[in-house]
């Protein structure tokens, strides 16, 4: 699914349902149903001390699909030279106080400062408002002339005015899924390997013993969830959340997202928190951080771009439409973690699967 096919997101509301519309598609053919069942997981390989190991080889990787060992098809250690990976860093201005906001700009304009010339990864930058998003056409691994284009812009920035309360929420939700999947569509147009880094403390949950979705709904936000989920692989986008709150951010907030990021498998578990910031981030791969060093954040995500392993095998033929598959790998040295991809959705041979 290119991201030129990029349908609208399935956004919901408890008062109303915004419905998917469709680009016009083409019955897949069986050549490709092979693509799409040809699965690329970069691997990021960490002790417990998060940084990135090197020097692995494929013996020490073994794959499973839905809990099903799988044979790798081909085998890569990649980061730094080899293939660098591009970076575009979000500053969150919808879903952040104006207060927050000023904060992160001045920690995000430290951090390429110290850096000066000499960034580790082709970096651009991205600014989420209610108008509109900011984004740079082109990366640079310039620090210093990065922060002087966001010195430049944040001077723009001012205070959000939006509808409150649950409506509000309902508001920045949308907004903020929106400005999303335009990014990863963006992103997506180029080629090779992105690391979306989302300086935010995420859209609102919307979720919780009050709030009763139909039918419909769930359906809608399981279509959200596979669309968004689908992009982020095939265009080989890994996303991270940074919430830059630290400890005045509630214990609440800072975890109620992890009881949606077991993957979603059918229409009727959906909630809306399913279409959090934090699950699609620890889904696709990438991390979710809690401090208040958001340049202390940074680094330790730009690690992950410094050595990772690319696998390649092909997927177990899907069984229905819309099939969830976990994916699952394990190292064979102790101390080690590999953190991939979660899991993706399959279309079944002959299924429209746009």
């Amino acid at each position: 699914m290119a991201a030129a096919n990029w349908r609208s997101l399935c956004l919901v509301s408890l008062v109303l349902v915004f419905p998917c519309v469709a680009s016009p598609a083409a019955q897949p053919t069986p050549a490709d149903a092979a693509r799409e069942r040809k699965m690329t997981l970069e691997i990021a390989v960490t002790p417990s001390s998060g940084v990135p190991v090197s020097g692995l080889t494929q013996n020490d990787f073994k794959v499973f699909d839905n809990k099903s060992p799988q044979a790798i098809t081909s085998f890569a250690a990649l980061g730094g030279d080899k293939e660098p990976v591009r970076v575009l860093l979000v500053l969150d201005a919808i879903n952040a106080t104006f207060t927050t906001v000023s904060s992160e700009r001045e920690q995000i304009l430290r951090f390429l400062r110290s850096h000066g010339e000499h960034l580790s990864s082709p970096t651009s930058l991205a600014v989420v408002t209610e108008t509109g998003i900011y984004v740079q056409d082109a990366s640079s691994t310039d620090g210093n002339a990065l922060s002087a284009a966001l010195d430049q812009y944040t001077m723009r920035l001012r205070t959000l005015r939006r509808s409150t309360g649950f409506y509000g929420a309902t508001e920045r939700t949308n907004l903020s899924l929106h400005s999303l999947a335009q990014l990863v569509a963006r992103e997506g147009a180029k080629p090779g390997r992105t690391l979306i880094l989302w300086a935010s403390p995420g859209w609102p949950l919307l979720s919780g013993p009050a709030v009763s979705l139909t039918a419909k709904q769930q359906r809608q936000i399981f279509s959200s969830v596979e669309q968004l989920s689908t992009e982020l692989r095939e265009n080989r986008i890994t996303l991270y959340a940074l919430d830059a709150l630290g400890t005045t951010e509630t214990i609440f907030r800072s975890s109620y997202y992890l009881s949606f990021t077991q993957g979603l498998t059918k229409p009727y578990d959906a909630n809306i928190g399913n279409l959090a910031l934090q699950v699609f981030a620890a889904n696709s791969g990438g991390v979710v951080l809690n401090s208040n060093d958001l340049g202390l954040m940074l680094q330790r995500c730009l690690q992950d771009a410094t050595a990772y392993y690319e696998i390649t095998y092909d997927a177990p033929p899907p069984e229905h439409p819309d099939e969830y598959h976990a994916i699952q790998v394990q190292i064979g040295k102790p101390g080690l973690t590999a953190r991939t991809l979660k899991g993706y959705y399959l279309q079944q041979s002959g299924a429209n699967s746009q």
